[in-house]
């Protein structure tokens, strides 16, 4: 799908129709000191199989593509679902 790279839309802060910098949302590295990832780590440590069953076949072919809106005005960020998509093209 292509999504154009400015979009007027309502900002919260504006408190109007404002236009908006369209980015694709990626997320960031995982910290390896979270206390979730420590215990996984510690879960996969030592000899033998896998402790979490491992996925053989994808159960969906595409993703929730998530996108960025930045108002040009004040700069307040927002995330907005797209949906599921295969590919997000900014045009």
């Amino acid at each position: 799908m292509k999504v154009p790279k400015e979009i007027v839309r309502y900002c919260p802060r504006c408190k109007t129709h404002t236009p908006h910098a369209v980015s694709l949302y990626k997320h960031g590295k995982r910290r390896a000191l979270a206390q979730g990832e420590r215990r996984y780590r510690r879960k996969q440590e030592g000899y033998g199989s896998q402790r979490k069953p491992e996925q053989k076949r994808f159960a969906k072919v595409t993703k929730n593509q998530v996108v960025k809106l930045r108002c040009k005005n004040c700069g307040y960020t927002l995330m907005y679902n797209f949906g599921r998509l295969k590919k997000l093209e900014l045009v």
